[in-house]
């Protein structure tokens, strides 16, 4: 292979590929199991290298053990995964209120697949670690905190790395080399003709995401309506999205923005959709405008350009590389607004104040708006209108 190296991670490595080091693939593999939990966005970060898994080896079937919304997502999907499995609720791997009886019928069924090789990207491996040994493949992949499992090959989990290439760097390990650095996520032709039955004939369309699971994340709706406003004033057709969980956020932006722009096209579409149908209506945009959120995410992986709300410390963690297509706005904020505690200090090496102020409630509308502006016309210009 070159020259090559031995570390603790275990085999010999080409280190001149891309994401880390990229080791002896594994022989005969023609299993697989992918441990990803989590939210949309989880998702997403994850998709890069599980293309990557695919290319690496071709003859495998891929399962990914994640959540009920990767299922509805990828079910009959083109891609990858050949088919995902729910996880049970269990700690450190998806919240909830474990069953043990439950646990110990999906390992039962899972032992009984007999991976060849099992991939962990959730997380540090405190929880998952242990989970995924308990699928008793041949081979075991994964990140891992320094009191964490160990698995056959892993690379130590460091916080503050972006979500792709943490997953990319994984899947070296098992002589995967990546295809793309940004998830991609095609949207079926159902799901395009769905979201023009809803949208129908329209004038270019902005769409708009408030949501974010952490408050801190969220920028505020007075803010999303001034771009919302001004988007409109301009032409556009502007459409709030989100689950039911953004409604009221959703109702807040649409009259605040009406109220600035009366007569303009402003509307909800929050909790009306399915998730397919949100990645048609996210492809059908001209670009979106969101907070560091599974959306965001989503509206980037099927080719729409978009414009985030990032606090600092999320934006290494998640924010999109390129900045043709992709802009982002960042919070500087290093302390919580109300204590003053030290927020970049996260993940396993401090605990969480309990204040939910906005870091991100400073960014300027006008500004992001400007950006909006810009994309709207690229993305019209691309798709020759």
């Amino acid at each position: 292979m070159g020259s090559e190296t031995r570390a603790e991670f275990g085999g010999s490595a080409e280190r001149s590929r891309l994401v880390g080091p990229v080791l002896e693939r594994f022989r005969n593999v023609h299993r697989i199991a992918v441990l990803r939990g989590g939210g949309l966005g989880d998702l997403m970060f994850a998709l890069p290298a599980v293309e990557a898994l695919k290319a690496a080896y071709p003859e495998a079937a891929i399962t990914l053990l994640g959540t009920p919304l990767a299922a509805a997502l990828l079910k009959d999907r083109p891609g990858p995964v050949s088919r995902v499995e729910i996880l049970p609720y269990a700690e450190g791997v998806r919240p909830g209120v474990s069953d043990a009886a439950a646990v110990e019928e999906f390992f039962t069924g899972m032992v009984r697949e007999e991976f060849d090789l099992a991939v962990q990207l959730h997380g540090g491996g405190r929880n998952s670690n242990p989970f995924l040994l308990g699928l008793k493949a041949r081979h075991t992949v994964g990140s891992r905190t320094a009191d964490a499992a160990a698995l056959e090959r892993t690379i130590p989990y460091v916080y503050y790395q972006h979500e792709v290439f943490r997953a990319l760097e994984v899947v070296g390990l098992a002589g995967a080399v990546p295809q793309s650095l940004e998830p991609r996520l095609e949207v079926t032709p159902e799901e395009t003709a769905a979201a023009a039955e809803r949208l129908g004939a329209t004038a270019p369309l902005v769409g708009i995401h408030p949501g974010a699971t952490d408050p801190r994340r969220r920028w505020p709706a007075s803010s999303f309506a001034a771009v919302a406003a001004l988007a409109a004033g301009d032409g556009s057709r502007v459409v709030v999205v989100g689950d039911e969980g953004d409604a009221a956020a959703a109702d807040e932006i649409v009259r605040l923005a009406l109220a600035s722009a009366p007569g303009t096209d402003i509307s909800s579409l929050a909790g009306k959709l399915s998730l397919g149908e949100l990645g048609g209506v996210l492809k059908a945009c001209a670009v979106l405008v969101g907070n560091d959120s599974g959306p965001r995410h989503l509206a980037q992986a099927v080719g729409t350009p978009t414009v985030g709300i990032y606090w600092i410390g999320n934006v290494i963690n998640a924010g999109a590389l390129g900045r043709t297509l992709h802009r982002v706005h960042l919070s500087w904020v290093t302390a919580c607004p109300v204590c003053g505690v030290n927020v970049t200090q996260v993940g396993w090496t401090a605990e969480r104040c309990v204040h939910d102020d906005s870091f991100v409630h400073a960014v300027r509308p006008a500004e992001v708006y400007e950006d909006v502006r810009e994309l709207t016309a690229t993305s019209l210009l691309l798709r020759g209108r």
